[in-house]
């Protein structure tokens, strides 16, 4: 325990406060400042160092000061203050403000340590002098348990002895510098499920070093998609339900294997098998149901195409070679050579057989000069898909001379999503190859269809599973806001549009790296940083403090579905709370709160939760939310082609959208963060939305710099608009009566411009004398109905000249 150091003497008062001059409650570590009789004013002609330690005193008399120690403290229980070092020592790490010292004591108090020093660059280094045997895995899992996770040193260093000066301090400088990645270092597998749980992490991380027991899944590149994989594959063996939340809490095989033994009573999915039997009329999964009656509301348009185009060099595409292989595709995967039929009011899957798809696949070879390439290329992007009469794939290969060509695979989204693009273009390449190669293509089955999926999904949800997972999606959206307040600059159409374009968006490998930095330390996904930061922006934006964003979520229960193209994706209603101007890693501890709540329950399927919650149904907009975030990791999948070089090529914008916003953004470690903004043309002009999305960046720049800053403090303005706000429109005056008011000033304008005009709607107008005319006639004959000055009158008027009158 620490040594206290007392109470304030008689009139001196002793204050610690946080960043934001807020006294902090017994316990937590604050910085110290004094106040009362005997302060000095300040140092002597040293006015800005004054200035920095002598400030104004909120909590005394007006005039009085509050003087900055420096010094870091805590109150305990009976009044008494504690020392804890000096806050000169501070560094800042991924955007956490560190006190050394604190981490130093925390490590001195471990009973098998003598002397602990920490050093501090772009991450945290603790060196440490044993007194027993010790290992690093057993120190950082004893430190988690007893400080928060930022402040857990990446590396830890076992030193006979620390350096010393000649006068005896810890030489710092002399220290070993350590460079190397986290390595696995803790306890092996005590039982035969502590193994299995370490193997299956280690499968999943693709990690070629066995791990241990006591390996963090977060410290080894884990992710929340990662985290559902080895979710997946743990509820297939062990036959229990576990779920993100599960593993953002209990990180390593250890922990992981112990939950699972405590792991009880939740309902869980039954197992995903190959259906025995099927029925004449395949259903449809609820998703391709949800497209597929949004498809028969708008007809055939291109909102729901995924066009992805690829430059191609190096050599000549053999096209015969491309539509063979592009035949075998749809042979292996029944989604790509699937229509949507109806009967009786009800919708079903029309596969057709694989011979006779292969035969009549689309692949169009189009020869263009290198001028035409990007219309074309946009012109069969906007293809309208018939679910009814075609199949959702069409190939496109636009050749120019010189060798170079440019690929377009265009698919509706009912046939595919994000999980789909890598088992796609690797089938695609392989049958290319065999083909050239002048054989077939020599693959494993697949050990599912996707019927299979689909009626496995009507009979798994029901009963209990079902029940308890709406029963949450009642609770956590219940009030949600019809539409967020949001000002556009075009008022909502009666029933919405689908007219839309889109902006490229390229925030960089240095913001990536630092939103990847505060996802670590504040044991969350970058996901939910960039989560956070959009619904700070929006709230700044005039949006509201109660945020409902969309966003996909894979939906593959079971590893079985892992290698099919299929449109398997679910939509989840992420809700955030802003209110009370929370600092950004307070309101990303809401975000991480809502979101884990959230993916525990993502089997429910959108539709039925949207008949569940049973919001307000308006043509106008989209139900439960308007705005849309995506964010796909990895490297982008490009088809590997024999002899020929593919890049990916800037996505084609179809010209629909289906929110008013859609955040369509991809990480990857070496082009960074980037992607597409969608945004409706009805409501939005293109300026607005790219300010929209410089102030996203400078939000998320701030945030990640310093999570400590309140959103009411999180900078939205660029350095122009500060000027001209602060400066060009700021120091004006304009001279007015005191007594002016609406009705004086509208008669002015009736004086000194009778004819001008004064209300325009439509083809009418009315001049201001015309309106002063017949807004006078119109008060006598309210007057003589008995209503007067100061009285309340309801006024129902569709918009036009007469509600201007009124």
């Amino acid at each position: 325990a620490s040594v206290s150091i007392g109470r304030p003497l008689v009139n001196k008062f002793a204050y610690v406060l946080d960043e934001r001059l807020r006294p902090v409650p017994p316990g937590v570590t604050g910085e110290l400042y004094l106040a009362g009789e005997g302060i000095a004013h300040g140092y002597l002609a040293q006015p800005a160092t004054t200035a920095t330690r002598f400030l104004p005193n909120p909590y005394g008399p007006e005039g009085s000061r509050l003087y900055r120690t420096g010094d870091r403290a805590h109150w305990d229980g009976d009044g008494k203050l504690h020392y804890a070092g000096r806050s000169d020592g501070q560094v800042k790490i991924r955007g956490f403000r560190i006190e050394p010292t604190e981490i130093e004591t925390v490590l001195t108090g471990h009973p098998g340590i003598a002397q602990a020093v920490l050093l501090a660059t772009d991450h945290l280094t603790a060196y440490v002098v044993p007194t027993s045997p010790l290992t690093p895995a057993a120190l950082r899992a004893w430190l988690r348990e007893r400080l928060p996770e930022h402040m857990v040193p990446a590396h830890f260093v076992l030193l006979d002895r620390l350096p010393l000066t000649p006068n005896g301090k810890i030489d710092r400088r002399a220290l070993p510098q350590v460079e190397a990645p986290l390595t696995s270092s803790g306890r092996a597998p005590r039982t035969e499920l502590e193994e299995l749980v370490r193997d299956m992490t280690g499968e999943v991380l693709g990690s070629a070093a066995p791990l241990s027991i006591d390996d963090s899944f977060f410290d080894h590149g884990g992710h929340s998609l990662l985290a559902a994989r080895l979710i997946h594959r743990i509820t297939a063996t062990f036959g229990v339900t576990l779920t993100l939340r599960d593993v953002f809490r209990h990180p390593t095989p250890a922990a992981l294997a112990r939950r699972i033994t405590e792991a009880t009573g939740r309902p869980a999915l039954p197992a995903l098998t190959r259906a025995v039997a099927r029925p004449d009329r395949l259903p449809l999964s609820s998703a391709q149901q949800r497209l597929w009656l949004v498809a028969g509301l708008h007809g055939p348009d291109t909102a729901y195409n995924v066009p992805m185009a690829f430059r191609l060099s190096g050599g000549e595409v053999d096209t015969a070679a491309l539509r063979a292989a592009v035949g075998d595709l749809v042979r292996r995967h029944a989604p790509l050579r699937t229509r949507f039929a109806t009967a009786e009011g009800q919708p079903y899957q029309v596969v057709t057989p694989a011979e006779e798809a292969a035969a009549g696949v689309f692949v169009e070879i189009r020869e263009v000069t290198p001028a035409e390439a990007e219309t074309e290329l946009h012109a069969a992007a906007r293809h309208a898909f018939d679910l009814a009469t075609e199949h959702p794939l069409r190939i496109t290969l636009l050749r120019e001379a010189g060798g170079r060509s440019t690929l377009l695979v265009l698919l509706h989204h009912i046939a595919t999503d994000g999980q789909s693009l890598r088992p796609l273009f690797a089938d695609l390449s392989a049958a290319y190859a065999a083909r050239t190669a002048g054989r077939a293509p020599d693959w494993e089955p697949l050990p599912l269809d996707y019927a299979d999926y689909a009626l496995w999904q009507r009979s798994a949800l029901e009963g209990s599973v079902l029940d308890e997972q709406l029963a949450y999606w009642r609770t956590a959206l219940a009030d949600l806001p019809e539409e967020l307040a949001l000002v556009t600059d075009r008022p909502r159409p009666a029933v919405a549009g689908r007219r839309g374009d889109g902006i490229r968006v390229d925030f960089g490998r240095d913001l990536h790296k630092r939103v990847l930095e505060l996802a670590r330390a504040e044991r969350c996904t970058p996901f939910m940083v960039l989560q956070a930061a959009l619904a700070a922006t929006l709230t700044r934006l005039g949006a509201g403090t109660d945020i409902p964003l969309g966003s996909p979520v894979a939906g593959r229960p079971d590893e079985a579905l892992t290698d099919l193209v299929g449109f398997f994706v679910n939509t989840l209603v992420l809700r955030t709370d802003t209110s009370g101007d929370p600092d950004f890693r307070e309101l990303l501890t809401r975000v991480r709160t809502t979101d884990l709540d959230a993916f525990s329950h993502q089997d429910a399927p959108f539709d039925l939760v949207l008949e569940a919650v049973n919001p307000a149904r308006s043509l106008a907009r989209h139900p439960l939310f308007q705005i849309c975030l995506t964010l796909e990791s990895g490297a982008p999948v490009l088809p590997d082609l024999p002899g020929i070089q593919a890049v990916a090529a800037e996505p084609p914008v179809t010209g629909s959208v289906k929110f008013d916003l859609e955040f369509l953004l991809a990480a990857d470690e070496d082009a960074g963060l980037a992607g597409t903004v969608l945004y409706s043309s009805d409501l939005y002009d293109r300026p607005t939305v790219e300010r929209m999305v410089a102030i996203l960046r400078r939000v998320l720049e701030h945030a990640v710099a310093a999570p400590e800053t309140a959103l009411s403090e999180l900078e939205i303005l660029d350095t122009a608009e500060r000027r001209r706000m602060v400066g060009e429109w700021s120091g004006r005056s304009v001279r007015h009566s005191e007594e002016l008011v609406l009705t004086t000033g509208f008669e002015e304008q009736v004086r000194s411009r009778p004819d001008a005009p004064a209300v325009v709607f439509g083809d009418a107008s009315l001049s201001y004398g015309e309106l002063n005319s017949r807004a006078n006639r119109l008060a006598r004959h309210v007057r003589a109905q008995g209503l007067g000055r100061g009285d309340l009158a309801g006024v129902l008027l569709e918009r036009g000249l007469d509600f201007a009158v009124a």
